[in-house]
């Protein structure tokens, strides 16, 4: 059976409606030098997020990261979890600055073309002017979450060339500080990433998942205590 050149009016506004039922999840990391003790431990975190986002049904993922001197990459949007879960195995931590600016820009690029419904950002530095990375969020139009790895003081280059941000006593400021600020400027939410966090971690990241295809009305369905702590910040 061959399929008409020409869809019927119906047939495409029904295709149409089918394609925008489906969610759209940015999934971005950093994946700098100071992440490789804990890549795989992510790796295996991620896994189990896309796992149960294909029991979900209807999400499609684009993963992005960011390594090295000038390296920001990102997938197609792909919707098999296995396929999903080979190209994040493929990814190795390379020393290199933060850069979350352009990880916004190409959100904030993606979204214009086609709605995004989420987004989810692993990283533990800030080495970005924190005021930049605020004017980027405050109009991305995407809720973000924000999982902070460590304990970090946020860090980042002067106009001269020069190290500012937390090297004044006066002037300290956490990467939790920026995280937080961030996820209320895109109407997402905050959560730490550690070892013994896994399991929390595990649900928040499935949460999220149903959050995506589904909204407020799938997160209030999962019944866990970690999507009601991200219920309670989305609200």
């Amino acid at each position: 059976m061959t399929l008409p050149a020409q869809l019927s009016p119906r047939v495409a506004a029904l295709l149409k409606k089918t394609h925008a039922a489906r969610g759209r999840l940015v999934f971005a990391l950093d994946a700098t030098a100071s992440r490789e003790r804990t890549w795989d431990l992510a790796a295996q975190l991620q896994a189990s997020m896309f796992e149960e986002a294909a029991k979900i049904g209807g999400l499609d993922v684009q993963l992005v990261f960011y390594r090295g001197c000038n390296e920001v990459q990102q997938t197609p949007w792909l919707s098999d979890a296995h396929e999903l879960i080979r190209r994040m195995s493929t990814i190795r931590c390379e020393a290199g600055a933060t850069k979350i600016a352009r990880v916004l820009q190409h959100i904030q690029t993606e979204n214009k073309r086609e709605k995004i419904n989420a987004a989810v950002f692993i990283g533990d530095a800030v080495e970005e002017p924190p005021s930049e990375l605020y004017d980027a969020a405050a109009g991305l139009g995407v809720p973000m979450f924000w999982f902070q790895e460590g304990d970090n003081e946020a860090i980042w280059l002067n106009q001269p060339g020069e190290l500012a941000g937390g090297y004044s006593p006066q002037k300290l400021v956490k990467v939790e500080q920026v995280f937080r600020e961030l996820a209320r400027l895109t109407g997402g939410a905050y959560g730490k990433f550690d070892a013994g966090a896994a399991k929390q971690l595990g649900e928040l990241l499935r949460a999220i998942a149903a959050f995506t295809v589904g909204g407020i009305t799938a997160l209030a369905k999962q019944q866990t205590d970690s999507a009601r702590k991200l219920l309670g910040q989305l609200k």
